[in-house]
């Protein structure tokens, strides 16, 4: 098959033709209908440092873990559970699924667990992937294989909302408006809250969360960002998400943040970082971090998109072919107005 092979740190992906996936008993095989391009992955793409925190990714790596496909191949011990043709969107781990991590819904944290671009799981920019049976979910007869695709960065969305314990009237400001920012947004609108400001350096990406639920957008490149959110809603922010994920980025949140505000980081930093703990300690701010997700996130996602409760299609800005893949990933790490960019292999 055909895949987006990584071979270093800053050099082009490059298209080539790879071994085919094999189901283990408990997987299944999918022809991939859609993958989204993730932020994480043009980071990871970059990263030469093994002591930032995050696994280097190795040559020959097969990155894409926002995908969505129909079944190919089942393997042997799941074959009474799903059929070849069956439409699926799936976690992007193999745990287990035995131990007390996976049972929770956290496969991640399993102890044995294969995580996408590894020797162990190649990702999903290629035409075929592997996916864990206890980990996929067949898509409703209502979603598509690109909302399929959504479901994950909807689901790092709702996780990060639910860690910030959103009240009804709370004012939140969501920094970054990427595709993370904008699930943060549809989520807080979906639970209530009153204002939702997100704020960007490109004014145009501020401006398209008005349409996922911000009651209003700052171009951070141009507005002093504090004064200005204070201006539209009458006072600071009771919530703040760092939806950016770069050096410095925490430290704004904190910044931004008046006393006794929640603050939750969902941007995911791959360098080191610095910060100025005082600051934090003196407002005496709740500081969470949002890493991923709980089966029952991808669940609630899939249930709402299929009853029509939520609507993430404006996150898809592009399409990519996998023959120009390599030409449009490398394009994505440079700042533009493109929010969410989806492969479809032929």
């Amino acid at each position: 098959m055909k895949a987006a092979v990584f071979k270093a740190p800053g050099r082009p992906l490059v298209v080539e033709e790879v071994p085919d996936p094999t189901p283990g008993p408990n997987d299944l095989v999918l022809k991939v209908r859609a993958c989204g391009i993730c932020g994480t992955d043009l980071h990871w793409s970059e990263s030469r440092d093994r002591d930032a925190g995050w696994r280097v990714l190795e040559a020959g790596a097969v990155m894409g873990h926002e995908f969505a496909g129909e079944v190919v191949e089942v393997g042997r011990d799941v074959r009474d559970q799903w059929r070849i043709g069956d439409r699926v969107c799936a976690q992007p781990f193999i745990g287990c699924g035995a131990c007390a991590a996976c049972r929770a819904g956290r496969g991640y944290r399993c102890a044995q667990v294969a995580n996408r671009a590894s020797a162990r799981l190649p990702g999903a920019y290629a035409e075929y992937t592997r996916a864990g049976a206890g980990v996929s979910f067949r898509l409703p007869d209502s979603v598509g294989f690109e909302q399929g695709a959504l479901v994950e960065p909807l689901a790092v969305g709702l996780n990060a909302v639910n860690k910030a314990r959103l009240q009804a009237d709370d004012a939140v400001l969501i920094m970054g408006a990427g595709p993370v920012g904008l699930s943060v947004a549809l989520w807080c609108r979906h639970l209530g809250a009153r204002r939702i400001v997100v704020s960007d350096l490109v004014a145009e990406r501020a401006e398209s969360a008005m349409a996922f639920g911000a009651t209003a957008a700052i171009d951070a490149a141009h507005d002093d960002v504090r004064s200005r959110f204070e201006a539209l809603c009458g006072g600071p922010p009771q919530v703040v998400f760092d939806c950016v994920g770069v050096p410095g980025s925490l430290q704004l949140a904190i910044d931004y943040a008046p006393y006794d505000a929640r603050v939750v980081v969902v941007g995911l930093c791959m360098a080191e970082d610095r910060i100025f703990p005082a600051k934090a300690i003196v407002k005496e701010l709740d500081l969470a971090f949002a890493f991923v997700y709980r089966r029952r996130d991808f669940e609630t996602v899939l249930d709402l998109l299929a009853r029509g409760r939520i609507d993430p299609a404006g996150l898809v800005t592009g399409h990519v072919a996998l023959d120009a893949f390599p030409r449009t990933f490398e394009a994505l790490k440079k700042p533009s107005a493109q929010i969410k960019v989806m492969l479809a292999p032929a």
